[in-house]
């Protein structure tokens, strides 16, 4: 069934929840999607598989609404599709070098799926699971148990994520999640953004700004090596910039990743640099008026530029802003902080506000 065809067909199921079946694994389990729709007709629908978040229909400044995700039409296409589109990123979002980290004096290889490294917890990661769906109270709650051996890891993991839309565009993610051994934690959502509300134009004419005065540059294998200062460089969005007069920069960086794909090293605004709630991002774009605004407790933003979509979308027809721990954490000297112990729960909260510009 498309996207189109189950969106139809949805049924309530409680508050502003709705569902339908999608369609089905192949082993016959059948796949289902959600939508959360609030008072000004927005409607974001997101699948039990991957706990992906498939499409998002918003309003342009003359109320037409227009869908502002990249998506598949089949829950097949997504199972075959190497691009992450929506998904759920788990347990590592992005990259872990030589898919190895030591965890207490133990070393655990991981799978590896991107040459010699881990991407995107694996080949099996989170975003290929069926999770547990239901909705409370108008918001739709989604677990997943991730056994120990997951990829590699160590430990039972139970995580829960909870979506909720509100009335003024907010699409929140809250998420969770328990161990019975330690382990490394790091999700993120993989959305992939056009403002313009036309599947398949360019992002380059969005106009983005991250409050960051820093990135990780990479190496050829897009491994961090060293945080730098943005001032003077393409990275330097914190005024605001269309995204493609920074991709015709001649810029190391860019060349070597083919365009953006670093993570920024977020300001951090608390007196005592406890992670905390916050604007990092705004997505904005001219012809429809929309603007996207990022809000998150994390300490990284991956900005992703599109240019690997070639395939099975146009190449930068849609953007990523990940909000996560930084990439390869786990081998860092701060590596402790994105380490998960049984007694502890991991907790982010991330949020994507839709509107207008000029909007009160």
């Amino acid at each position: 069934m498309s996207i189109a065809h189950a969106l139809s067909a949805h049924t309530p199921l409680d508050g502003t929840v709705s569902s339908a079946t999608w369609g089905q694994l192949p082993d016959g389990e059948p796949v289902r999607l959600f939508t959360l729709r609030n008072a000004s007709g927005m409607r974001v629908s997101i699948s039990d598989l991957g706990a992906t978040l498939v499409s998002w229909q918003a309003p342009d400044r003359g109320g037409r609404l227009g869908e502002i995700l990249l998506n598949h039409a089949t829950p097949a296409a997504y199972l075959e599709s190497p691009g992450y589109l929506g998904g759920l990123i788990g347990r590592w979002a992005n990259r872990i070098a030589g898919a190895r980290f030591t965890l207490d004096g133990i070393d655990y290889a991981l799978d590896r799926n991107e040459g010699g490294n881990l991407l995107h917890g694996g080949a099996s990661g989170f975003h290929r699971a069926l999770w547990d769906a239901e909705d409370q109270d108008g918001a739709l709650v989604m677990r997943l148990t991730s056994p120990e051996g997951d990829a590699g890891f160590p430990g039972n993991v139970a995580v829960r994520v909870r979506y909720a839309l509100d009335d003024d565009g907010t699409l929140s993610i809250d998420y969770e999640a328990r161990t019975d051994a330690p382990t490394p934690i790091n999700l993120t959502s993989h959305g992939y953004f056009n403002l313009s509300g036309r599947p398949g134009t360019d992002i380059r004419g969005h106009i983005l700004s991250i409050d960051a005065d820093a990135f990780l540059e990479v190496d050829a294998k897009l491994i961090p090596t060293r945080a730098m200062n943005v001032a003077g460089t393409a990275f330097d969005f914190r005024q605001g910039a269309p995204i493609g007069a920074r991709l015709d920069w001649p810029n190391a960086q860019l060349a070597q990743a083919g365009g953006f794909d670093h993570c920024f090293v977020l300001r951090n605004t608390a007196p005592d640099d406890r992670p905390h709630v916050r604007p990092v991002a705004r997505l904005y774009e001219p012809g429809s008026g929309r603007e996207l605004t990022v809000l998150t407790d994390q300490r990284g933003l991956q900005f992703y530029s599109g240019h690997m979509l070639a395939g099975t979308h146009a190449q930068r027809s849609g953007l990523c802003l990940e909000a996560s721990a930084f990439p390869n954490q786990v081998n860092m000297p701060d590596a402790e902080a994105v380490m998960l112990r049984p007694g502890q729960v991991y907790r982010q909260h991330t949020a994507y506000r839709v509107s207008v510009a000029g909007e009160t």
